[in-house]
């Protein structure tokens, strides 16, 4: 039979013999706890043993050891997920110092290069200007606007200088200057005009002087002498162009105004003074 304790429950097994059928003290060898076990009814039991007692306690039976129950093992705490972050582009390699300096280098050649055409392109505009103007007639106003007159039988117009003097008690603007005849063969030379500007660049006064030679020969120069009585008192600038019958007149370098007589003509050769006259009454008295 099976003795169970009502303390802790823990049981035993016992022979049904050792149990009389008024029943016996038993106690737990687990608690300590003492009670009367009785023998199960219907059961005829052998005469009990005198030391059932003390075997009890020398062998005990042993409850059925409960499976072990396993703890649940903690979950590990999941750290905060961090935000995803897009993957930064991938950065233009830099370009080596030297590549950056021989860029900078090609380009200023390439502007030095560039400049250098158009002075070429201008000088050569400048010292074949008559055969520019002969191919281009049109121009030959250009050239005027930069102060280099020129015609189409290859003349131009230098040296422009205006000096303000009097003549006979007369205002006069003496204006000089030379025709040089840029081409090989001889060229016969227009009129000049005279012009005389105001401050809005309007013409006030004009004259117009006719050379006594029209002829001038290849890479020679003819000097002439203008000069306009009376100059206007508002006139400001001048200007001395080719006259032309059947087109605008090129123009010319532009001198502020200064001042006189058209005569166009070789220059004279420089002749030395003589005395006058002795009954002259301009004569200088004879100290002699």
């Amino acid at each position: 039979m099976i003795l169970t304790c009502p303390e802790c429950a823990t049981g035993y097994f016992v022979d049904d013999s050792r149990i009389p059928s008024a029943g016996r003290t038993v106690k737990c060898t687990s608690c300590g706890a003492r009670w009367t076990a009785r023998r199960e009814s219907g059961f005829e039991a052998e005469p009990p043993e005198p030391d059932l007692l003390a075997e009890l306690r020398d062998e005990p039976v042993a409850a059925p050891t409960p499976e072990p129950v396993l703890a649940a093992t903690p979950e590990p705490e999941i750290e905060a997920v961090p935000a995803i972050e897009p993957a930064p582009r991938p950065k233009a390699p830099a370009r080596p110092a030297t590549a950056a300096r021989s860029e900078a280098r090609a380009s200023a050649m390439l502007w030095a290069g560039m400049a250098a055409a158009v002075a070429v392109v201008i000088v050569a505009a400048i010292v074949f200007r008559q055969d520019v103007v002969r191919l281009w007639p049109k121009s030959s106003a250009a050239y005027a606007g930069l102060g280099l007159p020129v015609n189409g039988a290859g003349l131009v117009i230098e040296a422009v200088h205006a000096e303000p003097t009097f003549l006979g008690g007369r205002p006069v603007l003496s204006v000089t200057g030379s025709i040089r005849n840029a081409r090989d063969d001889s060229a016969q030379s227009p009129p000049i005009r005279i012009s005389l500007l105001n401050r809005a660049g309007q013409p006030v006064a004009a004259k117009i002087a006719r050379p006594i030679d029209t002829r001038i020969p290849g890479h020679a120069q003819r000097h002439f002498a203008i000069a306009i009585l009376d100059p206007p008192s508002n006139a400001h600038d001048l200007e001395v162009t080719f006259e032309a019958p059947n087109a605008k007149a090129a123009k010319s370098a532009k001198v502020a105004p200064h001042a006189a007589e058209a005569v166009l003509a070789p220059t004279p050769a420089p002749i030395e003074a003589q005395p006058l006259p002795s009954g002259s009454p301009d004569a200088l008295p004879d100290h002699g």
